[in-house]
């Protein structure tokens, strides 16, 4: 019998979207790899079905060879990213090629960057807290190892600073225990060179794997580049048997992307303007990356907000699978609080007894209440002043201010901007530090003494 080969026909080009015709069987499946006839170095991915013998496809090679009429080729094979040691201390694209300068990746293995999410009973639940040593993270929005952590703000109030500091903060108090993946997806190139040079310097670059797809790629590239990182961080739990950070900034651009190719794919987008494949494009990346088989993968993403807008669908379809939500403040940013965490609109599903120690749980739960209480106050003092509010009020009034300015801290990534030397406190710290706040200890002293110090001990210093 005679075996008919795998050949197709380009019948329409809309940007990075390829629509191809395949009369014959067999028929590519989803995510199988296509070339050109006439130049293999042309490199199109199928996406989705667009009829009987029609096909998406999205082009990850430049464009200028691609003509109506075209041959194309079936390889039967899905797309592959470098993976394993050799990726780690690297800068790559989603393709495994290097972006460092420092010649190949001459990586052993590959893996496929589409694959199926570990089954219910291969995950672990494992719960233990993680300290990051910034004041309001820690206190307020506890990380769980092996959780998902999201940073949620609009543009310029300190997304990926406080996401960079995290990365910092963790890989050096356990070096060489904790591997980490960043994934930058459609941000400045700036900040990637930034980042590098951060790590570089603090000596943690060797334990880690940069893969970015920036601002200035097209939509499949950036789409993409998450299932890439994604493949390296689950080749690190898997095949290493290491415990994983993997960062991501922005998940926001990540659904853009996929926004973009919808669109140019023809589907009608939801009401909200979205595509409405939206919520499992998301649940694709979110449910690969779990702890499994005892080795875990903490995911810790910014998420850009949309003129601020936490309801934005992009945010929403991302909350579902977080287990603590950051939310940064433009007010806060404006008044000069730095990391700017909206406290009350922060929130961890590790604040509880089980995961924290009861002292936490009260300490956190208290300053919240006072906090929220405060805000109650504001008005008031808005418009007639401090003054004129009764003697308890004015207590809690400025109990809270002193907490906020206590929550400010120097951070390690911003020295050489600041120049002001960041600062690490342990989490029991913090939760003794904000109780003696809470009793009093501290009603003698103004507000400004609080702001930016690192324990109270310190107070005295500044």
């Amino acid at each position: 019998m005679e075996v008919k080969e795998p050949f197709g026909k380009i019948i329409n080009i809309k940007d990075v979207v390829v629509e191809v015709e395949f009369n014959d069987d067999p028929k590519p499946e989803i995510h199988d790899m296509l070339t050109l006839q006439e130049d293999k170095s042309v490199k199109l991915q199928v996406a989705e079905s667009a009829g009987p013998e029609r096909f998406y496809c999205i082009n990850l090679s430049t464009s200028a060879p691609l003509y109506r009429g075209a041959t194309v080729v079936n390889t039967n094979e899905k797309m592959k990213v470098p993976v394993g040691e050799r990726t780690l201390g690297r800068v790559m694209d989603l393709f495994g090629n290097p972006l460092d300068g420092l010649g190949p990746i001459e990586a052993k293995d590959k893996s496929e960057i589409f694959k199926e999410a570990p089954s219910y009973s291969e995950t672990s639940d494992d719960v233990t807290f993680m300290e990051t040593g910034i004041k309001i993270v820690d206190l307020f929005a506890p990380l769980l190892k092996g959780g998902k952590v999201g940073l949620f703000g609009g543009s310029g109030v300190g997304k990926t600073v406080l996401l960079t500091e995290i990365l910092h903060n963790i890989i050096n108090k356990d070096l060489g225990k904790n591997m980490s993946v960043f994934c930058g997806v459609g941000e400045r190139s700036r900040e990637g060179q930034e980042l590098y040079k951060e790590l570089q310097n603090g000596g943690v670059l060797p334990y880690v794997s940069l893969i970015f797809g920036q601002m200035g790629e097209n939509a499949s590239v950036r789409f993409l580049t998450a299932h890439s990182a994604t493949s390296v961080a689950e080749y690190l739990r898997d095949e290493m048997g290491k415990n994983v950070i993997f960062f991501m900034d922005n998940i926001f651009r990540f659904a853009q992307a996929g926004n973009e190719l919808s669109l140019l794919m023809n589907n009608i987008p939801s009401e909200d303007g979205y595509q409405a494949t939206l919520s499992s494009e998301v649940a694709h990346i979110h449910e690969r990356l779990v702890s499994r088989n005892n080795n875990f993968i903490t995911t810790i993403e910014a998420i850009y907000l949309p003129e601020d807008d936490l309801f934005d669908q992009a945010a929403q379809s991302v909350f579902g699978y977080l287990d603590s939500s950051i939310v940064l403040s433009r007010d806060a940013y404006r008044d000069g609080r730095l990391p700017a965490v909206d406290i009350l609109n922060s929130d961890s599903d590790a604040l509880t007894p089980k995961n924290v120690s009861s002292k936490h749980y009260f300490v956190a739960n208290t300053a919240k209440s006072l906090l929220k209480k405060a805000e109650l106050l504001e008005r008031i003092v808005s418009l007639v002043g401090e003054s004129e509010l009764s003697d308890e009020d004015r207590i809690i009034y400025q109990r809270a201010n002193k907490i906020r300015n206590y929550m400010t801290q120097n951070f390690f990534v911003t020295e050489a901007q600041t120049g002001k030397k960041g600062i690490y406190v342990s989490v029991e710290d913090t939760i003794n530090d904000v109780k003696d706040i809470l009793d009093g200890k501290y009603d003698n002293l103004t507000e400004d003494k609080f702001l930016f110090i690192g324990k109270l001990l310190d107070i005295d210093k500044v």
